[in-house]
């Protein structure tokens, strides 16, 4: 029996931007047809898979209005307005500082209004995930959600800035990406509008 330890994931669940294609509502207090917060339910979906998980929020956020339980580890963003490549990289930093993951090998990045990932998906990308890697899913060719950074790339992703997101880090790394197909076509299923929170899954 081999005596190698599993790699680490950590889910960083990003919900500090302000989604202003919405509307003037926050997105994130948007009620889903069950009764939950838009970001409740992308947490309880994203709980199903990760035993470790951080939430990214903005520097004033009341966590009970969004929907979150008392006891959520969050990473309370402060430069949440200059995009989301500001948040990430503010987010990865407290990561990294974060003596309860030392031990962690990598990051999962995922966004709070995506509560339509199959859990079975983010199981299958943590089993491709180690340090060096970045790990991406794919359904029918689109490139979608999560994606998971090796502790190696996250100095990469301190260094983001304004809305360009991590595009730029997995440009950087191209040679270490890793695509896993997935018949999940919840990788690319975010809520943009109103009218999404009741479409059919």
């Amino acid at each position: 029996m081999s005596s190698k330890r599993a790699f680490q994931v950590v889910a960083l669940l990003m919900a500090a931007g302000y989604s202003h294609r919405f509307g003037p509502d926050d997105k994130r207090c948007a009620l889903m047809p069950d009764g939950q917060t838009l970001l409740a339910a992308s947490l309880s979906n994203a709980q199903k898979a990760f035993t470790h998980l951080r939430v990214a929020v903005r520097e004033e956020d009341d966590p009970a209005l969004l929907g979150l339980p008392q006891n959520m580890p969050l990473v309370r963003v402060h430069e949440a307005h200059l995009g989301l490549g500001a948040s990430l990289a503010e987010a990865v930093g407290a990561l990294g500082r974060d003596p309860g993951l030392d031990d962690i090998d990598a990051a999962a990045i995922l966004l709070g209004d995506m509560p339509y990932i199959d859990p079975k998906t983010m199981l299958a990308l943590q089993r491709l995930a180690c340090r060096d890697t970045i790990v991406r899913p794919c359904f029918e060719d689109q490139q979608g959600h999560p994606v998971i950074f090796g502790r190696a790339m996250w100095p990469a992703l301190e260094r983001l800035s304004g809305s360009d997101g991590a595009k730029g880090v997995i440009k950087q790394y191209a040679s270490r990406l890793r695509e896993c197909p997935v018949a999940d076509a919840g990788i690319l299923r975010d809520i943009d509008a109103p009218a999404d929170l009741s479409r059919a899954v």
